[in-house]
């Protein structure tokens, strides 16, 4: 069964990403096409990127690195939640994704974003990160506004063409995942 991990890309007090996350997790989680699970960042406590090598040559030597390359290797595909922060994605997030490299490749990736412009700025920059660690981003996302998918800023309530957009954007994750799997057998 093709294994998609949701990425919770928030580690901020009061994150808004929570309650989005989870909404994707929930949907998703009723789907009989893959398995789905929830990855939020704060369980992993990975400081600022600390190891000595680069990621790109694979020589992990933190406990906390091994712990997140093993989770991440888990996946097919995955599909990241992220807040738009000053025109980009968390650095959380980015940090994160920086602490490994093989483990992201051959994988596909959907974006679920939101802030003030829908977080659109903050998923144009993850593409480009995306495709430097061989990964294939679908076409598809999610893209909810402070103004229109929350309540005064911060409880969450997206309208329900958001529910037809995260479908479409599982969608395209799970296929290309199966799509990439003779990719990842192979290396």
């Amino acid at each position: 069964m093709t294994k998609i991990g949701i990425i919770l890309g928030s580690t901020r007090p009061g994150r808004n990403g929570e309650a989005v996350a989870k909404w994707v997790y929930e949907l998703a989680k009723q789907r009989t096409d893959a398995e789905f699970e929830l990855v939020d960042l704060l369980d992993y406590k990975l400081p600022h990127l600390d190891e000595i090598v680069p990621p790109s040559m694979g020589q992990y030597t933190q406990p906390h690195t091994l712990e997140w390359a093993q989770k991440i290797a888990s996946f097919d595909g995955f599909v990241m939640v992220t807040p738009e922060y000053n025109h980009s994605t968390s650095g959380a997030l980015k940090n994160a994704i920086d602490f490994l490299f093989a483990e992201w490749n051959n994988k596909a990736v959907g974006f679920v974003s939101y802030g003030s412009v829908g977080g659109a700025r903050a998923v144009e920059h993850l593409r480009l990160i995306s495709a430097e660690l061989k990964m294939a981003d679908v076409r598809s996302q999610v893209m909810l506004t402070l103004h229109h998918d929350f309540e005064n800023f911060s409880v969450f309530k997206p309208g329900a063409h958001q529910e037809d957009a995260l479908h479409t954007t599982l969608d395209q994750v799970v296929e290309w995942s199966r799509a990439l799997a003779p990719l990842r057998a192979t290396a």
